[in-house]
């Protein structure tokens, strides 16, 4: 188990205030966990801290992160993915900013696709000929279970890493 050098600890963000509509409530959660994941992994140690599974699962911060980069872009983009469990490693040549960036960025692109969405029972327009979407409303609460999920294993892994709490 990695040592802890110090102990960081952030102030924790509460939860969003949005909307009343479904689709605020449900994209506010999704963003706020979203960006505490990022956060989370952002400015981790480099290069083996952030890579180094801590759990006999082999889970750690990248490999999370790069997981839900590829759920997202399954989900909101159309992209396909052969390799479920290979998503859960970063490339070897892969950094914490570019890992953190590759998120960042695939989630402007979801938003953008969730943008048009105006009826939650509709499939996500994902650009994938011959097999619909799943509805804007289970890939909105899809998203906030996986995120919130890896998220929570994200904050475990943090805190073994360097001693880093709160989101």
């Amino acid at each position: 188990m990695p040592s802890t050098t110090h102990h960081t600890h952030r102030r924790d963000t509460p939860p969003p205030r949005t909307g009343s509509s479904e689709a605020e409530v449900l994209r506010g959660f999704l963003d706020y966990l979203r960006t505490s994941i990022a956060a989370k992994v952002d400015g981790a140690p480099e290069p083996q801290q952030a890579r180094t599974a801590a759990v006999p699962s082999g889970t750690n911060l990248l490999g999370l992160l790069n997981h839900l980069t590829a759920v997202e872009r399954w989900l909101f983009l159309g992209d396909g993915v052969p390799d479920w469990p290979a998503t859960f490693q970063a490339a070897p040549a892969d950094r914490v900013a570019d890992i953190v960036a590759r998120y960042r960025e695939t989630v402007e692109r979801a938003n953008a696709v969730l943008d048009v969405c105006t009826d939650l029972d509709a499939p996500v327009p994902r650009p994938r000929p011959g097999r619909a979407g799943p509805s804007v409303r289970w890939a909105l609460t899809h998203m906030i279970e996986e995120t919130g999920r890896h998220a929570g294993h994200a904050d475990i892994l943090r805190e073994l890493i360097d001693g880093s709490t709160g989101r």
